[in-house]
């Protein structure tokens, strides 16, 4: 059994804990803020880009215009990932989660055929362990993630895949939905096929006319650069959303935690304290009838 010694620097040691916890709960809660309105003022305008482009692609189908972020080659032996993981930890599972999810989709490929772009130290640190070569490593910034940012990554991407280094490009990044829900997602980013941008701007396979002007040679290759880079970026902000929400919550279950342990503690100190006071009363009696 722990002596009186024992429990109190237990508790002395669970109530510092508890003290940083707090601290990393309110931190996570104000950065959590600040990144949720990030991640909702970018999304519509990242919705809309899927919706046109799948609306642009469905209308270019079989027509003259033709870009090379948009050729499909098969089979598809190089692929590149962009994985965009937690960049500290104390995030309960946030980074065994996307881990796993970039592992499985990895596997479906040779590792000498792989390419990888990896955001955030923790994705790094598992990668370097790895057989699959990395191309690139990005700094992920917590506070701000900024477009220029994204347009950095983009512009590697599209060159690997022009050049023809890699023939398809995937994104793996968690999708934030609330603080308590995040979910791993992995998104086809190159070639870009129409029908999955419009699922996932969730519209019809219907058929619409368009017009272009001056040409559709010149629009495209001024969106679909854009429309690369504007994904790219919301999967920044959503994985930074995320990783936040998962710390905040992760720091507020290790403070509610530290309490309950303060309180069986405590509980475990007045029984020794009370036990320790009723050995010497029955000591003094002992002795006092001895006397006697």
């Amino acid at each position: 059994m722990a002596t009186m010694r024992q429990i109190r620097s237990r508790i002395k040691t669970a109530k510092n804990i508890q003290q940083i916890t707090k601290a990393m709960k309110m931190v996570a809660a104000a950065r959590l803020k600040r990144a949720q309105d990030r991640v909702q003022s970018a999304r519509p305008y990242s919705d809309k880009m899927r919706e046109m482009m799948g609306s642009l692609g469905r209308a270019l189908a079989g027509g003259t215009a033709s870009h090379p972020l948009l050729e499909v080659r098969e089979p598809a032996v190089k692929a590149g990932f962009l994985i965009i993981s937690a960049d500290r930890g104390l995030c309960g599972s946030y980074s065994t989660n996307l881990l796993k999810k970039a592992t499985e989709v990895t596997k479906d490929y040779a590792p000498e055929n792989t390419r990888l772009f990896l955001a955030g130290r923790k994705g790094q640190i598992f990668f370097r362990r790895r057989p699959n070569p990395v191309v690139g490593e990005y700094v992920l910034n917590m506070t701000a993630v900024s477009f220029a940012e994204a347009q950095a990554i983009g512009r590697q991407v599209r060159q690997m895949y022009v050049s023809g280094e890699i023939d398809v490009f995937y994104l793996v990044y968690t999708k934030f939905r609330s603080a308590l829900v995040q979910r791993p997602a992995v998104i086809q980013l190159l070639p870009i096929v129409a029908e999955d941008a419009l699922a996932a701007a969730d519209l019809p396979a219907g058929g619409e006319e368009y017009l272009f002007e001056p040409d559709a040679e010149g629009i495209l290759s001024r969106l679909l650069p854009r429309y690369v880079d504007t994904l790219i970026y919301q999967a920044m902000a959503d994985s930074v959303a995320s990783e936040h929400g998962s710390r905040m919550t992760a720091m507020s279950s290790a403070t509610d935690n530290a309490k309950k342990m303060i309180s069986g503690l405590t509980l475990s100190l007045n029984r020794a304290r009370q036990a320790k006071i009723t050995t010497e009363l029955t000591e003094i009696v002992s002795g006092a009838d001895a006397l006697q």
